[in-house]
């Protein structure tokens, strides 16, 4: 099954990690990034307490990030924080606090998992992911598709490799461009079943009405 090669290099950047043992703990067959790659990827985290749970995002825009519609939660007590600048080797220097409420992409009463988010305060030093260009897209991923509950979705899968739960909402990116986001995969059978990614290119008449990027 064919696998978006850059996706490999993501995977794990949702979770907080303190050294190089930890980090190879956490991720399936993957690979640090150089200093200068992904700078666009967002540490979500939902906390209530000490309960907190984690995801991945990418900001698209100096004030949206797009990610998994399931990395939000909106239950009374609990708070959500974009951090930006998570890079292994940098300094998070931005933590913002999300106010506004999501924008979920639905279709007759029925939510995808696809979701932008709005920051209070825009970012000017941190590059943006380029939206895709799908005319391109080419022989990278399997045909997209219809889930009944997710949304259009594609697969990816490869030998000895898979995401962590905290890698949900990442990017699944090729030449630079965002062409998924991760929705689903399945930790507990690792590296046994493909991963389940949300189609950005269709939802790409969304993601521009909702967020103005031309």
């Amino acid at each position: 099954m064919a696998l978006l090669k850059v996706l490999l290099l993501l995977l794990g950047l949702g979770v907080s990690v303190n050294s190089g043992v930890s980090l190879q703990k956490r991720i399936i067959g993957g690979q640090n990034c150089d200093d200068g790659e992904r700078l666009h990827h967002v540490r979500l985290e939902s906390s209530n307490g000490d309960e907190r749970i984690r995801c991945g995002g990418s900001l698209i825009h100096p004030e949206w990030i797009l990610t998994s519609a399931q990395c939000w939660t909106s239950e009374p007590g609990w708070t959500n924080v974009a951090m930006l600048k998570v890079h292994p080797r940098t300094v998070i220097h931005y933590n913002q606090v999300i106010r506004h409420n999501p924008v979920i992409y639905t279709h007759r009463h029925h939510q995808h998992d696809i979701m932008l988010l709005k920051l209070q305060t825009p970012v000017s030093d941190v590059p943006v992911a380029r939206l895709p260009n799908c005319r391109r897209l080419m022989n990278v991923v399997q045909v997209s598709q219809i889930h009944q509950t997710y949304g259009h979705i594609f697969y990816a899968g490869a030998p000895n490799k898979d995401i962590c739960r905290t890698d949900y909402g990442g990017a699944a990116v090729h030449n630079g461009m965002i062409y998924g986001v991760i929705s689903f995969g399945h930790p507990e059978c690792a590296c046994q079943r493909p991963l389940m990614i949300m189609d950005v290119c269709k939802y790409l008449d969304w993601i521009r009405y909702t967020t103005g990027i031309q």
